[in-house]
């Protein structure tokens, strides 16, 4: 397996691209002026209690104040261990107005709500996740091998012993963690407990709600995050940003700097390896496969579907075999959509129906292994007598699609127009009541250039018989600013 990460970087924004063998299989994308603060860490005041909903506002010194909720409050004891036994779902038992307390950004701000709030704080390293307030030793669960989850721990505690962190608080070890040796977690430990120390000296210089600690920005955060064995190197398209990387490299994760490369070229960095086409496909319904069947994904509120289809593959055998090729090449590919994509929460992929039960089989096998590479967490069903599967990928950012798009104008999100013809009636049953209503000779429709259009041509007949019902003339005036369902009559 062989991965790269091309690294695009704007004033404007950053984007980063895993591609693995040729293929784009992640896209990330972060603007400067739409920053998310998820993991940014505050000095905050609360400035109201509300005990009927058990939460309170904090202020963070942010333009609106944040939202913490008495779940996501911990109690501690003197030495700052969370103490469960002494938790209370009374809000007003944890706070009151004017306090001051330290608070973690877990939900960015959306609309008109600030960001969701916790007191149970933690930052992250290549390998751990530190958690100061707690005393919990995990392990991703997407590290499955129970002999390294156990080397893992082992290694943990005793590299705490020997950095004297025993008492530093509890931590995760990440899936990057996986066959790294005891060198690289404690230079992670070592990193931490100098960040930890940071945010403490600015709590304690801070006179007033501010921010104390920010999460890397995003070229940093793939640095960290991505840079697995797996990746043979990294291109960075601005040279500011490669010597940026470099010195954070060189600081952090030595062993990641020689696959630094800066990209000088005069074309694209994203145009030369198919990244900005790749995007535009992600945006669309239909994905094409190589056989010449496709699939339709269509997202929506609740649940994101997809449906495969044969379209113009015929195969060479019979018609179950077909269907069976086309379902095989679509959970293959429908698995890197959705990482492209970024699609999370409920999905349903509604498969071509299958009647041997061993083609299920092997249709979800191929699934369940094309999705085992996504490092979001998921859950798949087996494929239902309808040939539905339910299946389940933890959002772990927005997608593709909601931050790059917004909703049409014209449509306002239905994905659907009304016809020319449906807009025509409702222009006739409007011209009934405004002629009941007002007392006037003339009336005028204004109207987009195909309504009008039909009015003078298809419907004329049945606009010289609305003149005559009511008694008055009509006339037809085009606005190329209207939209198809968007008319106005005026009175003359």
């Amino acid at each position: 397996m062989s991965e790269e990460l091309l690294v695009n970087v704007t004033p404007m924004e950053t984007r980063v691209a895993v591609v693995d063998n040729g293929a784009t299989q992640d896209i990330h994308i972060e603007r400067s002026a739409s920053r998310g603060i998820v993991g940014n860490i505050y000095a905050g005041k609360v400035v109201r209690v509300l005990p009927g909903m058990q939460a309170a506002f904090v202020d963070i010194g942010a333009e609106r104040t944040g939202f913490i909720h008495v779940s996501d409050i911990i109690s501690t004891d003197g030495n700052g261990r969370e103490e469960r036994s002494r938790s209370s779902t009374n809000i007003a038992d944890h706070l009151h107005d004017g306090k001051k307390l330290i608070v973690q950004v877990t939900k960015d701000p959306l609309g008109t709500k600030g960001a969701r709030l916790t007191t149970a704080l933690s930052v992250s390293t290549r390998y751990l996740v530190l958690m100061p307030h707690t005393e919990h030793i995990g392990i991703s669960q997407l590290i499955e091998d129970a002999q390294e989850r156990e080397r893992l721990q082992q290694l943990l505690e005793q590299s705490l012993v020997a950095e004297e962190m025993s008492d530093a608080g509890g931590f995760i070890l990440r899936t990057a963690a996986e066959g790294v040796k005891e060198e690289e977690i404690r230079a992670d430990l070592r990193f931490l407990q100098r960040l930890w120390a940071a945010v403490l000296r600015r709590r304690k210089a801070a006179t007033k709600p501010q921010l104390l600690y920010g999460d890397l920005p995003l070229q940093l955060r793939t640095v960290r995050d991505l840079a697995r064995s797996s990746v043979e190197r990294i291109l960075i398209d601005s040279h500011e940003s490669f010597v940026a990387l470099r010195e954070f490299c060189e600081e952090y994760v030595p062993e990641v700097s020689g696959l630094l490369e800066h990209y000088a070229g005069e074309r694209p960095l994203f145009d030369l390896h198919g990244i900005e086409d790749e995007i535009q496909r992600a945006l669309g319904r239909k994905v094409e496969l190589k056989s010449g069947g496709y699939l339709i994904i269509d997202q929506t509120e609740a649940m994101t579907t997809i449906d495969v289809n044969t379209g113009s593959y015929v195969g060479k055998r019979n018609l179950e075999e077909t269907i069976f090729k086309t379902n095989l090449e679509a959970a293959t590919s429908l698995a890197r959509q959705l990482r492209v994509r970024n699609l999370g929460g409920i999905i349903i992929i509604d498969f071509i129906d299958m009647r041997d039960q061993e083609h299920r089989r092997q249709v979800h096998r191929t699934l369940d292994k094309a999705m085992q590479r996504d490092p979001a967490r998921s859950k798949i069903s087996s494929v239902s007598e309808l040939g539905l599967v339910e299946m389940t990928r933890k959002r772990t950012r927005e997608s593709l699609e909601h931050i790059l798009c917004e909703d049409c104008p014209v449509c306002q999100g239905r994905g659907a127009l009304k016809t020319a013809e449906s807009v025509c009636y409702e222009i006739f049953r409007e011209i009934m009541r405004d002629a009941r209503a007002y007392d006037n000779d003339t009336l005028m429709v204004l109207g987009a250039q195909a309504v009008v259009d039909r009015l003078l041509d298809e419907e004329s007949a049945s606009v010289a018989d609305l003149e005559e019902f009511i008694g008055k003339t009509i006339s037809f005036r085009v606005e190329p600013s209207y939209s198809q369902e968007h008319f106005d009559i005026v009175l003359l």
